[in-house]
């Protein structure tokens, strides 16, 4: 076994990851636009997303000049270097795939209009591939550029950690950002829309229309696509820490030959997800190939199988590592738990019956249907993370003295298909953008019939991609933590301390639990205002656009969408700051205050509370959401679109909007930067306090 070799696979799949999104980025750009109409539709949508990541990427440029002095003075100029690369790849996976979505949109709305569903779905999977594979593949090339220029040396662990430092801090801005924007265009023109001017959905005549579409992008493409991005890259950096860390006679297990286990245990997952990545290509053809069958059948077995034949693969090549097939077990628990968590999800969800009271509760109001989903919300949350703590309880049995290390391994097991769930998830937006596209642009009904029904999907799958994405968050921040406590005890042991107390009577991780559990709650707080006060500042200028522009409710004038637009790029740019500052800061501040236990009892309660919290804000979002849905499909015989039961299912949407696609989401990363960023000063802080 030539294990020199087998390290350079995250390279070579990287590489052809990126040219087979080469090969659909220009396969969709090259099939027909429609008619003139939608082309300056699709362009105003694509001006806009671009000009929003042109601003943010200016903020960011500013931050990541400032850590990286920061850095380079603490630590080492290098390891500023990687943590400006890690900002850079995922900036590039989302201009890359961004600049895909907002082209594929037009296009799958054309192949509608052919009368196509199996085009349109196909069209809209193609510009969804882009974003997955080179998520995948830019998370994995610069993880092997990390792992091949330092690898024997004694800066590999800082280095990646400054590299996953990079990768998180920047998902949780452009998380955030992204999420702020496309909530408050879309509560701003659903409630000028829908509940003040009685007008349907996606009509050309609101003004936010354009600004909700351009969200979509922002949002649901460029931002989860930093979201995946990190989560794969923080689940691989963590279970390298532990690699690099454990002591020799707990190494050592990994293997049953003779072999440098710390070798393998280090290379181990970075050789893993270059299969993953193998995997998800492949799977991604064969939903291509699937385009006849139904939509929720070709995307549901695009996201279960692929982890499932990963861990096949798994199983035939560990022997040739000599690796305990421990590890398959690890990586099956968390493949399967991935799974398990997204049927779970979907449950909640999806078209079943916790979604259908939801929107029964609709029939007596606005508040009744708010507090039946905010029910649904907190009984997902009980079963999701039941099952993340029985992935972590097999994971760590199965892998004996080396758990921690497993546990990891099962977070990089739940991320091995990363491409082909990212692929699935930026689907949604291109067809949610595809029937905007077709309103406003008058195509017929059977069109708007069939971008409906893929949207319906893409809703789904969305969620299913959310509750996933805070599963593996979870399972990685505990392995995060594993290897900030390993950090921190070997800088004690050089300095001739003692190991760290991490006992529960320890007044120090007290006072880190409370801090801990009261930063998911300020970043939560946050980042609702702001899309309250930006979704306010657009209901009243579409509204004075109604009232001030003669001819636009009679449909004979134009709206002024870059009003809205300018609204909500200025709203997250300005909001996204302060979570930020949070995340980043709020580690250092604990760990040089009070000490390496107080960091980590910071931690834990930032990881029990915002784990909680997250998966709670996701799934009653997803829950108010196609409880609308629901109504708006006729499922409630006698309460109609805008009838006031609908009304009142608008009202829990708009406040789900925010907790599924803002708040949620960047409370998951606010606990994965946090346990990235103490882990990064981990040799810093041993000694403080």
């Amino acid at each position: 076994m030539n294990l020199d070799l087998w390290t350079k696979l995250p390279a070579v799949a990287g590489v052809f990851g990126l040219l087979v999104a080469m090969y659909f980025y220009f396969r969709v750009k090259a099939l027909p636009e429609g008619n003139e109409t939608m082309r300056r539709i699709a362009g105003y949508i694509r001006e806009g997303s671009m000009a929003f990541l042109a601003r943010e990427y200016k903020v960011l440029a500013v931050y990541a000049a400032v850590v990286f002095v920061a850095l380079a003075v603490v630590i080492s100029p290098i390891a500023g270097g990687w943590f400006v690369a890690g900002a850079f790849l995922s900036l590039l996976a989302g201009f890359i795939g961004m600049k895909a979505a907002t082209f594929a949109n037009v296009r799958t709305a054309q192949a509608a209009a052919g009368g196509s569903k199996p085009d349109a779905l196909v069209t809209a999977l193609d510009g969804g591939a882009v974003m997955g594979l080179c998520v995948a593949s830019l998370a994995l090339i610069g993880l092997f550029l990390v792992y091949f220029l330092h690898v024997g040396t004694p800066t590999l662990g800082e280095n990646l950690h400054a590299f996953a430092v990079g990768a998180s801090s920047i998902a949780l801005f452009a998380r955030i950002g992204g999420g702020i924007y496309t909530k408050a265009a879309d509560v701003g023109a659903d409630i000028a829309g829908k509940v003040i001017e009685n007008i349907p959905e996606d009509d050309p005549r609101n003004p936010g229309v354009i600004a909700d579409n351009v969200g979509d992008n922002v949002g649901d493409v460029a931002g989860m696509g930093a979201d995946i991005y990190e989560s794969l890259v923080a689940a691989v950096v963590a279970t390298m820490a532990i690699g690099l860390t454990a002591s020799d006679e707990r190494i050592q297990t990994l293997v049953t030959g003779g072999g440098d286990a710390r070798a393998i245990a280090v290379a181990l997952p970075l050789i893993l997800s270059a299969l993953g990545l193998g995997v998800s290509v492949v799977g991604i053809f064969a939903a291509r190939a699937m385009k006849n069958s139904a939509p929720s059948t070709v995307l549901r077995a695009a996201m279960v199988l692929p982890p499932l034949v990963m861990v096949a693969l798994t199983a035939a090549i560990l022997p040739i590592f000599g690796v305990t097939q421990a590890v398959t077990v690890a990586l099956a628990a968390g493949a399967i738990g991935g799974g398990a968590i997204g049927l779970i999800t979907e449950y909640y969800t999806g078209s079943y019956a916790p979604v259908k009271a939801v929107a029964e509760a609709a029939k007596t109001g606005a508040g009744t249907n708010v507090i039946r989903g905010m029910a649904v919300g907190m009984e997902s949350v009980g079963v999701c993370l039941l099952l993340v703590a029985g992935v972590a309880y097999v994971a760590n049995a199965a892998m004996g003295e080396l758990g921690l290390y497993g546990i990891a391994l099962a977070a990089v097991g739940m991320l091995a298909g990363t491409a082909i769930v990212m692929t699935v998830d930026a689907y949604g937006p291109v067809s949610d953008n595809a029937g905007g596209i077709a309103e406003m642009a008058g195509l017929p009904p059977a069109v708007r019939e069939i971008t409906d029904e893929l949207d319906a999907v893409g809703n789904t799958t969305a969620a299913i991609g959310k509750g996933f994405a805070i599963g593996s968050a979870t399972l990685t921040v505990v392995a995060l933590f594993s290897a900030y406590s390993l950090e921190v005890n070997h800088a004690r042991e050089r300095a001739g301390m003692l190991p760290m107390d991490l006992a529960l009577d320890n007044p120090q991780i007290l006072i880190g639990l409370l801090v801990g559990a009261v930063l998911p709650f300020v970043v939560g707080a946050s980042t609702m205002l702001a899309v309250g006060k930006a979704a306010g500042a657009i209901v009243m200028e579409i509204k004075r656009q109604f009232d001030t522009i003669p001819g636009l409710r009679e449909g004979t004038a134009e709206p002024q969408p870059k009003a809205i637009v300018d609204i909500a790029t200025t709203a997250a740019l300005t909001e996204m700051i302060l979570p930020g500052l949070v995340a980043v800061l709020g580690p250092v501040l604990v760990g040089v205050t009070l000490g390496p236990a107080a960091l980590a009892g910071t931690l834990a309660g930032a990881l029990a509370v915002g784990a909680s919290l997250s998966l709670f804000m996701a799934n009653a979002g997803g829950a108010w959401d196609n409880a609308k849905k629901y109504i708006e499909k006729g499922g409630i015989p006698g309460h109609p679109k805008r009838s006031d039961t609908h009304k009142a299912a608008v009202v829990g949407d708009t406040v789900g909007d925010p907790f599924k696609d803002t708040s949620g989401p960047g409370v998951a990363i606010l606990i994965k930067v946090m346990s990235v960023v103490a882990l990064l000063i981990a040799p810093l802080v041993a000694t403080f306090g």
